[in-house]
């Protein structure tokens, strides 16, 4: 019985969720009530604020969950992949088929940045946690005796300065094709090996 509601449960904080992307891609993030999110998704406004505070606390949400998803599909990665100068390579590799994967999220990251203190706080928490997984990544290179001793921190925001412009010229200045842009950053990360990576 407990087990139904709480699937239930969360079937509807997931179709919030939905509803939520949709709108925000169709209409912009600024453009969309919390009232046509509700109207959406069919449910009552107490449902919805049962599972959200706001319309911040939805975005944060999508953006909490698409990085857990970034994560998870690297993590796994580096299960079937051993040599850590293709991990460094193509994980970047891995994470934009995260973003082809989820256009309307990736557009709406683009876009949403200065709209508010709020959002702003979304996109650093966002941007830490991804900026924190990039550096580990390095730093453990560097532990193993594979990658130079070097500043992790301005590598680490480096790689996601390349992603960041790759995802913005591909899905909101639409100049680049998804191949495109996975190649803008995977030739970026091969000339980053090899200054980073000791004699193999």
């Amino acid at each position: 019985m407990n087990s139904t509601k709480s699937i239930k449960m969360q079937e509807k904080r997931q179709k919030i969720l939905e509803c939520s992307l949709v709108l925000f891609a169709e209409k912009g993030y600024l453009n969309t009530p919390v009232r046509d999110i509700i109207d959406s998704s069919g449910f009552g406004t107490s449902t919805f604020y049962k599972y959200f505070k706001n319309k911040e606390d939805v975005l944060k949400t999508l953006l909490t969950e698409f990085l857990e998803q970034i994560i998870t599909n690297v993590k796994d990665y580096y299960k079937k992949e051993e040599d850590l100068f293709i991990r460094f390579i193509e994980t970047k590799r891995v994470i934009m088929d995260v973003f082809i994967q989820n256009k309307q999220l990736s557009e709406i990251y683009s876009r949403v940045a200065g709209i508010s203190d709020g959002i702003d706080n979304c996109l650093k928490e966002f941007e830490d946690k991804l900026l924190l997984f990039t550096s580990k990544n390095i730093q453990y290179g560097i532990k193993q005796g594979f990658f130079h001793e070097v500043e992790v921190v301005p590598i680490a925001h480096g790689i996601i300065g390349i992603i960041k412009y790759a995802v913005y010229k591909w899905v909101v200045l639409k100049e680049i094709s998804q191949d495109e842009m996975i190649e803008m950053v995977i030739s970026f990360h091969k000339s980053l090996a090899i200054g980073l990576v000791k004699k193999r």
